[in-house]
C-alpha cells in the first residue's frame, strides 16, 4: 500500500474505532450512574477526548515532556483507558443480563411445564395400572359367568345328581361386569385425556426450546457454555473481558499509529527547510541492487563504483550547503562556524 494512502486509511479505522469505544463507554457509565446520566455523559465525553490527546501528546513530545509531567499523563491515560473499559463493560454486561433475564424465565417455564407434564404421566400410570387390575377382573367375572353360577345337587327321590344354574349368583357376576365394564371404559376416557393433556405440554416446551434456538441471542454464548462445562454467565464475563482487552487499546494505538503514518509520509527537511536529498549511501544501496550479481572474483566492483561516486559527490555536497550557508540570514560569526563545522565534516 503506498505510503500516502496508508495513513488514511489507519485515520479512518482510528477514528471509527475510537469514536465507537467513546460511544460505548459512555453510554455504559450512564448505566452505570444512571440517577446523573447526563452529567456523566458530559464528563465522559471530555475525558474520551482528553485521552486521545495524552496519547498524542506523549507520542509526539516524549523526549521534551518533564519527567514529572511524563509520570502523571502515563497514569492518567492508564486510568483513563480503565474507566473507558469500565464503561464498555458495564454496555455489554446490561446487554446481557437483559438476554439471560428472558433465558431464565424461559427456562422456568419450561421446568414448570415439565413438572406438571411429569405429574399427568404419574397420573397417567396410575390409571394404566388400574386399567390393567380391571381388565383381568372383567376375565375373571366372564369366565365365573360360565362356569362359576353352576350348582350340583342329589335328588333325594331318584338319587341322581342334578346341574342346573344359580340366577341368583349369575345376577350377581353380571352386575359386577356391568360395573367394572363401565369402570374400565372411564379409566379409558382419563387416559386418552391425559395422553392428550401431555401430547399438549411436550408442544410447547417444544415451542419455546425452538424460539429459544432461533431467536436467542445467546445462542453462541450458550453452546460455548455447554461445550466448555462452564455457567453461561462466566462464559459470558471472558468474552466481555475479552473485547474489553483489545478495544480501546487498539484505539490508542491505532490514534498514536496514525500519527506516526503521517509523520513518516511528509518529507524530511535540513536544517535550513529544504528538503532533504537521498543519502549517497542510500543511492549506493539502490545502485547495487540494480547491478547484476557477478562472480565472486568481480564482488569488489560495487564496492569500488560506490566509492568513485562518493568522492565526485562529495566535493560538491559540501559547496551546496556552504552556499546555502551564505545565502542564508544568519550572523557573519555563526556562518564562519557552520562553515567551519562542514570542511571538516565526511559524507
Amino acid at each position: 500500500m503506498s505510503r500516502k494512502i496508508l495513513p488514511w486509511f489507519l485515520l479512518i479505522c482510528a477514528l471509527g474505532l475510537s469514536t465507537t469505544a467513546a460511544y460505548y463507554s459512555i453510554i455504559g457509565l450512564s448505566i452505570v450512574f444512571s440517577a446523573v446520566s447526563t452529567p456523566v455523559i458530559i464528563m465522559g465525553s471530555f475525558l474520551e477526548a482528553s485521552k486521545l490527546i495524552i496519547a498524542t501528546y506523549l507520542h509526539n513530545q516524549w523526549k521534551n515532556t518533564l519527567l514529572g509531567l511524563k509520570i502523571y499523563l502515563t497514569t492518567a491515560l492508564i486510568i483513563l483507558s480503565f474507566i473507558t473499559s469500565i464503561g464498555i463493560y458495564g454496555l455489554l454486561s446490561h446487554g446481557f443480563n437483559e438476554n439471560i433475564s428472558k433465558l431464565e424465565v424461559n427456562d422456568k417455564v419450561i421446568n414448570n411445564i415439565s413438572v406438571k407434564k411429569d405429574r399427568f404421566q404419574s397420573i397417567k400410570e396410575e390409571k394404566q395400572q388400574e386399567h390393567k387390575s380391571l381388565t383381568q377382573d372383567i376375565s375373571n367375572l366372564r369366565e365365573a359367568l360360565s362356569t362359576g353360577t353352576r350348582v350340583e345337587y342329589k335328588d333325594r327321590e331318584t338319587g341322581e345328581i342334578i346341574r342346573t344354574t344359580s340366577s341368583s349368583a349369575r345376577r350377581a357376576f353380571e352386575s359386577q361386569l356391568e360395573t367394572t365394564l363401565i369402570s374400565r371404559d372411564e379409566l379409558n376416557t382419563q387416559i386418552d385425556a391425559l395422553n392428550d393433556s401431555i401430547t399438549k405440554l411436550e408442544l410447547e416446551i417444544l415451542d419455546l426450546q425452538t424460539d429459544e434456538t432461533l431467536n436467542g441471542e445467546l445462542g453462541v454464548v450458550k453452546y460455548l457454555s455447554e461445550t466448555l462445562n462452564k455457567p453461561i454467565k462466566t462464559v459470558s464475563t471472558w468474552l466481555i473481558l475479552l473485547l474489553i482487552f483489545v478495544f480501546d487499546p487498539l484505539a490508542i494505538t491505532l490514534v498514536i499509529a496514525t500519527n506516526q503514518a503521517f509523520k513518516n509520509s511528509k518529507p524530511k527537511k535540513n536544517i535550513y527547510g529544504e528538503k532533504k536529498e537521498q543519502p549517497i549511501w542510500d543511492k549506493v544501496e539502490e545502485m547495487k541492487r540494480h547491478i547484476p550479481h557477478s562472480p565472486k572474483s568481480n564482488e569488489e566492483e560495487p564496492l569500488a563504483l560506490a566509492n568513485s561516486q562518493h568522492r565526485e559527490t562529495s566535493s560538491s555536497l559540501k559547496q551546496q550547503e556552504i552556499d546555502r550557508i551564505n545565502k542564508s540570514e544568519y550572523s557573519a560569526r555563526k556562518k564562519k562556524q557552520m562553515i567551519k563545522s562542514i570542511e571538516g565534516k565526511t559524507y
